[in-house]
């Protein structure tokens, strides 16, 4: 047995709730390493739908184990706003079954007001981030002022770190033309939900070392995807965190030889949210039917999606530099009855050819895609279980995206039902 890390190929949104609730059931503990609340999975298990933001998906299935890792931003206030959403659907969340680890650094009212203020700021020019303070929470951890779990735990050392950050952050905010915040802002709602957060916090890296020992299968959830990653995305439009399966070691206290298989999410077109390049958008008539047929809006902010054709060089950049040892191919069947599809498969920038992306931002806005166009569809994808029930067509689209990409298709979504996936590879199996 092996652990498997899950993570997005793309700009996030590739599908990976599903996917991710497909591999949890035959995982024992689940454990979510990166991010925070401004990325969600949608759920549907025996007909009822769970959307969550900070929870594992592992959670709404029993007898699981899930876990918060240290890579994680936590806003407490939105954690138990989820818990007691999912616990009205029937969910048991104990700290026996969610383990929160003790350093993980926390998301506070104030965060939210700094990332609406630099947003503004920054005007035409805006990221494009949710607002819910993830950026301005990872600033803090790195700037070594965060407020961390186990601080909950000694409140004199809580308050000393509070006036810390007030200090700085309310010169910003007053400067930005912000209300700044009291210490009591900050500190009651804090005390407020204390007694519910500490029994759940722990080391989890020791925990994670004994379930390994004892022989467990452990599964690693990523949120967002690898072109969002604050070192190798499309920067400065990315997320705040390091978003490839690298960080499920260090985002949760795993030891790097610990990390076995990598899957890597993709859609089989391309979407992404918010500002930032997008090569293969179509801001068209096809964008429009990907859009509608895909259901692309955000899970947690209900933003809609922008949409364009598969980016194979993208995704062989994202294969090459996380470490994919297979992609889950999702919303196959949203590409049903298109009668050409196009695959980017390289850039023209200012006359010269690029087989990959370039991290500065200037080429990236200036990149053409290269298209290779190949006949489409007439029949149904949807609910396919088998290689034998999907139109040659659309078994060539695969094998060619497999070829481009230099990577195997493991699994095959062909709708958001779990039991509709062709299973090709089992991650858990051994390599």
């Amino acid at each position: 047995m092996q652990s498997v890390v899950v993570v997005g190929s793309q700009w996030g949104d590739e599908g990976k709730g599903k996917v991710v609730d497909w591999l949890s059931e035959r995982a024992d503990v689940i454990v979510r390493f990166q991010g925070g609340h401004n990325a969600g999975h949608t759920l549907v298990v025996d007909g009822v739908t769970y959307k969550l933001s900070l929870l594992p998906s592992g959670v709404v299935r029993g007898g699981k184990i899930s876990i918060i890792g240290n890579g994680v931003v936590i806003d407490p206030h939105a954690l138990f706003a989820e818990i007691d959403k999912v616990t009205a659907q029937g969910v048991l969340v104990t700290p026996e079954n969610l383990k929160i680890a003790e350093n993980a650094c926390l998301i506070l009212p104030i965060h939210s007001r700094l990332d609406a203020a630099s947003e503004a700021l920054l005007g035409a020019g805006k990221i494009g981030t949710t607002g819910r303070g993830i950026g301005p929470a990872y600033e803090d951890k790195a700037g070594r002022r965060a407020i961390r779990c186990c601080d909950l735990a000694d409140k004199d050392a809580l308050v000393a770190k509070l006036k810390t950050m007030l200090a700085r952050h309310n010169a910003i905010l007053t400067a930005s033309g912000t209300a700044a915040m009291t210490l009591d802002e900050l500190l009651a709602p804090l005390e407020a939900i204390i007694p519910r957060m500490l029994p759940h916090i722990a080391p989890v890296w020791r925990l994670l070392d004994q379930y390994r020992r004892a022989g467990k299968r452990i599964l690693y959830e990523g949120a967002q995807g690898i072109m969002l990653d604050v070192d190798y995305g499309t920067y400065p439009f990315v997320t705040s965190s390091n978003t490839l399966a690298a960080e499920a070691a260090s985002g949760s206290g795993s030891g790097i030889t610990s990390i076995g298989y990598v899957l890597g999410i993709t859609k089989a077109y391309t979407t992404r949210v918010g500002s930032g390049p997008f090569p293969t958008e179509q801001d068209n008539e096809v964008g429009a039917r990907l859009g509608e047929r895909g259901h692309e809006f955000g899970t947690v902010t209900g933003r809609k999606r922008r949409c364009g054709w598969f980016d194979a060089t993208l995704v062989r950049q994202a294969v090459t530099i996380g470490g994919i040892k297979g992609i889950a191919l999702t919303k196959l069947d949203v590409l049903d009855g298109l009668e050409t599809l196009a695959i980017g498969i390289g850039y023209e920038i200012d006359g010269k050819n690029y087989d990959y992306l370039p991290a500065s931002p200037a080429l990236q806005a200036r990149a053409t895609p290269i298209y290779e166009t190949m006949e489409g569809w007439s029949d149904s994808t949807q609910g396919a279980r088998s290689w034998a029930e999907l139109p040659a067509q659309a078994i060539k689209y695969i094998r060619r995206i497999e070829e481009i990409i230099g990577c195997p298709v493991a699994l095959l979504s062909t709708s958001p039902k779990r039991e509709d996936t062709i299973l090709v590879r089992d991650p858990f199996a051994p390599s």
